[in-house]
């Protein structure tokens, strides 16, 4: 029997309006969408070394419920299926299988992981089946040509370490940067960026790297030697659970470099409390996102529907972990393409509408960001603005900046 642990109710009721201007179209179905119900796919890692970003599934499956709620999407109600990897690329295969063809879903929304989403992308790409909003800042998402049924959401991992690069060469030109990244197709990712943005002085610049593989406990040996290096900016490529570790570590040895935190690991509620409030103080990072600790943003009108929402369908979750509002802002984003969709729920429309998103805002993207898709651009986010990590939350600095990061061909 499947279990009913992440997925949103498909209950009877009121079918909604389509929104103003689509079309509906003569009622077109694939596998995974009747007259009643649309079947989405999800796998996330609800347990193993990333499960601090469970939290997501569930906040999606609670945004889902709000919906159905609501009456549906243009009155079909959404049932979301999502099933856990443990951030293991083969037990991904596995489940991915298991959502086309045993549970015959009609699209893979929001999988976690780059290792992941790597290791599924050939079958999906096979059965021609969407593999929609990626929760992966890969650059390889954004690849229509070679991979038109695949789409990223949140800015590529070298869009946000080019910013990194060029905040480094103006603020301390002559710096010795250490690096700590994950082993794997994400920390590559991120480490390309880097050194891309850093141009000609990434080998004079960056004076250690240290990986570490997801199967250590710790990174403290790699702190330690990242320390021992004499490197006085850290630019650090780690997952939660691994962030919050070298965070502690850095605090213990008392090494205060300029420390930079990919935004992945840029959760208050799921990183910095874990770590330490003030081990983390100072911590640079980027976002794209409002904080729902910053003050500024506690009367703005999507902020309060968020508030809302969380106090009625997401009780009891951390309202500072930052994983819960790119839930939200995503699955959002994953209502939209279902309603342009209008009546032609099959995969290929539903592909088409998901590149042609325009100047589409979810809710909680910070001020002059927009959502904007293509045939030929898969890229939804390209924009992020610096920030820094002070008393309890995050402060923004400088402009919002995009980048430009093209997927790696072949």
């Amino acid at each position: 029997m499947r279990p009913a642990f992440w997925r949103a109710a498909t209950m009877s009721a009121a079918a909604v309006i389509a929104t103003a201007g689509i079309a509906l179209a003569a009622n077109q179905y694939d596998s995974g969408a009747t007259d009643t119900t649309i079947k989405i796919g999800n796998i996330m890692s609800y347990s193993g070394p990333a499960s601090a970003y469970g939290v997501i599934g569930r906040v999606e499956a609670a945004y889902f419920h709000k919906i159905n709620d609501e009456g549906g999407i243009n009155g079909r109600k959404i049932d979301f299926i999502s099933y856990d990897d443990g951030y293991s690329p083969p037990k991904a295969v596995e489940q991915a299988r298991k959502l086309a063809e045993d549970d015959q879903v009609l699209l893979i929304f929001n999988s976690l992981g780059t290792p992941s989403n790597t290791a599924i992308r050939p079958y999906l790409t096979e059965k021609k089946m969407p593999q929609l909003f990626v929760a992966s800042g890969a650059t390889k998402w954004n690849d229509p040509k070679h991979f038109p049924w695949t789409m990223g959401w949140q800015p590529s991992y070298q869009v946000e370490a080019g910013i990194y690069a060029r905040y480094i060469l103006k603020q301390k030109p002559n710096a010795k940067i250490a690096v700590l990244y994950q082993n794997d197709d994400y920390g590559k990712d991120y480490l390309k960026g880097l050194k891309d943005g850093l141009g000609d002085k990434a080998k004079s610049m960056i004076v250690a790297e240290q990986g570490y593989d997801l199967s250590e406990p710790t990174v403290s040996s790699q702190m330690v030697n990242l320390q021992a290096s004499g490197a006085d900016v850290f630019v650090d490529i780690a997952t939660p659970k691994f962030a919050a570790q070298s965070i502690q570590k850095a605090y213990e040895l008392k090494w205060h470099p300029m420390f930079i935190l990919n935004n992945v690991s840029a959760s208050v509620g799921s990183v910095l409390k874990p770590a330490g409030l003030e081990a983390s103080q100072g911590i640079i990072s980027a976002t794209y996102l409002k904080d729902s600790t910053d003050p500024e943003w506690k009367n703005s009108a999507d902020m309060k529907e968020w508030n809302a929402f969380m106090d009625k369908y997401a009780v009891g979750y951390d309202k500072s972990d930052a994983f819960t509002l790119y839930a939200y802002s995503i699955a959002r984003t994953m209502v939209q393409v279902l309603k342009q969709s209008g009546n032609d729920l099959t995969r290929a429309n539903v592909m088409k509408q998901a590149a042609n998103l325009k100047d589409f805002d979810p809710g909680l993207l910070l001020p002059g960001i927009k959502i904007n898709t293509s045939a030929t651009d898969f890229a939804p986010l390209r924009q992020l603005q610096l920030m820094q990590f002070k008393g309890q939350s995050w402060e923004r600095f400088g402009p919002v900046m995009s980048g430009e990061a093209s997927a790696q061909q072949g």
